[in-house]
């Protein structure tokens, strides 16, 4: 199986997924989002202005803003760069929402939260082919604990992306909690994160 395969079947798995569940799925992601990022505690976190069959981490920004910086992808030509979510938001290319532009440069972010459209068996994120992410990230000097979030679990054990592509620390789906390297590892209190063994 190539890449632009297996995009096409777990596109199809997503799409099912908006229509079936959608809510309840979304919950048992934006809690074990929360029991993660209790654990880790970033001061700057990287989420995203979701599209329909992505995880809706819209009530993410109420909960974080107090406590932490909060930023969006802001796009800009072939990739993107960061901006402090803050409203209003404005209807932008791939009909992606986005706050104004800002000047200000942030050199660092502790955690990013990336939406998946599957995953691959070296942990490394098959996107809308498109490359916004993977060119980010490649101009990152310091990676941050990256986390995957996906409503159905779209994974496979071949390896069929490129090095450059965004490789995950953590994997989140409604089905797990995969971190890199073992499985429900002692990292994430299962119970708490609502993992299954």
């Amino acid at each position: 199986m190539d890449k632009k395969r297996f995009r096409e079947i777990c596109l199809k798995k997503l799409k099912k997924t908006e229509k079936n569940g959608k809510r309840v799925r979304n919950g048992i992601v934006l809690r074990r989002l929360l029991c993660i990022i209790r654990k880790y505690d970033p001061k700057t976190i990287l989420l995203y202005l979701p599209m329909g069959h992505e995880v809706d981490v819209g009530p993410l920004f109420g909960k974080l803003r107090r406590e932490r910086k909060i930023y969006v992808p802001f796009m800009e030509g072939e990739s993107f760069k960061l901006v402090q979510y803050r409203l209003p938001l404005r209807k932008k290319r791939f009909g992606i929402y986005e706050p104004m532009n800002s000047h200000f440069y942030l050199s660092k972010i502790d955690m990013a939260i990336v939406p998946v459209v599957g995953v691959d068996g070296r942990f490394r994120r098959i996107g809308f082919g498109k490359g916004m992410y993977d060119r980010f990230f490649g101009s990152l000097e310091r990676k941050p604990l990256t986390v995957f979030v996906q409503l159905a679990k779209c994974y496979t054990k071949e390896r069929i992306t490129d090095d450059f592509d965004v490789m995950a620390d953590i994997y989140v789906t409604p089905e797990d909690i995969i971190v890199r390297g073992k499985r429900h590892v002692d990292r994430i209190d299962r119970r708490r994160c609502g993992s299954h063994d």
